[in-house]
């Protein structure tokens, strides 16, 4: 299993960024999928999640409706496109599949003026 985030960066607030999670090792179409977000101090959190099939979505409440979560499945491939970026958004963003214990390395994104 290997699961590569990408897309990362500095950005001022009120920019967008979309990450990408490149999936390989399982069969990423039958996976829900997830992306969390660890902050500088602070323990990883839940920030969204996506059914195998890219119907149904949710969101933890700090992004819903600046973020949204999709998937490609015929490139095995996890989005997060984040609008609207705020300071707090600062932190090191992952995927992982529901099913599996399996982390990337993360991507790093760093939201500052």
């Amino acid at each position: 299993v290997q699961l590569v985030e990408s897309g990362g960066g500095l950005v001022q607030p009120g920019e967008s960024l979309r990450l990408s999670c490149a999936a390989s090792g399982f069969t990423f179409s039958s996976h829900t999928m997830n992306w969390y977000r660890q902050a500088p101090g602070k323990e990883r959190e839940w920030v969204a999640q996506i059914n195998s099939a890219g119907s149904l979505t949710s969101y933890t409440t700090s992004v819903q409706g600046r973020f949204t979560i999709s998937r490609y499945n015929a490139k095995n491939t996890l989005y997060l496109q984040m609008n609207s970026l705020k300071p707090e958004d600062t932190a090191v963003y992952y995927c992982k599949s529901l099913q599996l214990s399996n982390w990337g390395q993360g991507t790093q994104v760093t939201v500052s003026s």
